[in-house]
């Protein structure tokens, strides 16, 4: 449920909550999303950082500039005026994916669970409008909402302690695109070649909150001279909209 006034909390003794709701909604993402922009385009002094999640920004900021009270005021007041009209989406993206095989071993099983064929399965995630909620965990890793409701699986009982890089996944009623590898519980539908995040790459992070994404189906030969070009800084993702 969003919340009508947003909640102003203390965070330690340099940063500032501002929390739209109580659990993971479109509504509470897009404002916390506009809040940020906000932010970025008006810059308030003394304020150092801003950190975007699902359903709050984290503002860390300078208390020698400015104190608690005054920004936690502006920050309440900005939240209340002038975030329900700020643009939230920025680009939009279309990403290849292969799905199943051994770059998605849990396709199959996935399918079984949700009482639908393989290619049922991969034909409505492909098919799915998404949007970059926030990104966290690891560099680069990106949570989608948009995953179509009959694709919901509980995550794994036993999370994997490694995981491929490019895996994509779903977890619950999420969607995410992961860049390094790492431990994981989602379910892992099949791999992309894209890089979100690359270090000696400009940019070094693909993706931003609020940017739409699309999949594309490729092959397993179509993967492998994908990931090559990408290894060595390539974009493969497709620039649809900016």
């Amino acid at each position: 449920m969003a919340l009508t006034t947003p909640r102003i909390l203390h965070s330690g003794d340099a940063a500032i909550t501002v929390d739209f709701g109580r659990e993971i909604s479109n509504d509470a993402n897009q404002r916390v999303l506009a809040l940020d922009h906000i932010l970025t385009r008006h810059a308030i002094a003394g304020v150092r950082e801003t950190v975007p999640t699902y359903r709050s920004l984290l503002v860390h900021y300078d208390p020698e500039q400015i104190g608690f009270a005054a920004l936690a005021e502006r920050l309440n007041t900005l939240a209340q005026s002038h975030v329900q009209a700020e643009a939230t989406t920025r680009r939009r993206w279309r990403i290849p994916v292969c799905y199943g095989g051994e770059h998605g071993i849990d396709l199959e099983d996935a399918a079984a669970a949700l009482k639908m064929t393989p290619d049922a399965l991969v034909a409505r995630h492909a098919g799915g409008d998404y949007r970059v909620a926030m990104i966290g965990f690891t560099p680069g890793w990106s949570y989608l909402s948009g995953l179509d409701p009959a694709l919901a699986l509980p995550r794994r009982q036993a999370p994997r302690v490694l995981t491929p890089a490019g895996t994509i996944s779903i977890g619950g009623a999420q969607a995410g695109v992961q860049c390094l590898p790492g431990p994981s519980g989602w379910h892992l539908l099949g791999r992309t070649p894209v890089r979100t995040y690359q270090m000696h790459r400009d940019p070094v992070f693909l993706l931003e909150p609020g940017d739409a994404i699309s999949f594309s189906r490729i092959d397993a030969k179509e993967f492998a001279e994908q990931d090559r070009a990408a290894e060595h800084g390539e974009i493969i993702a497709e620039l649809l909209a900016s």
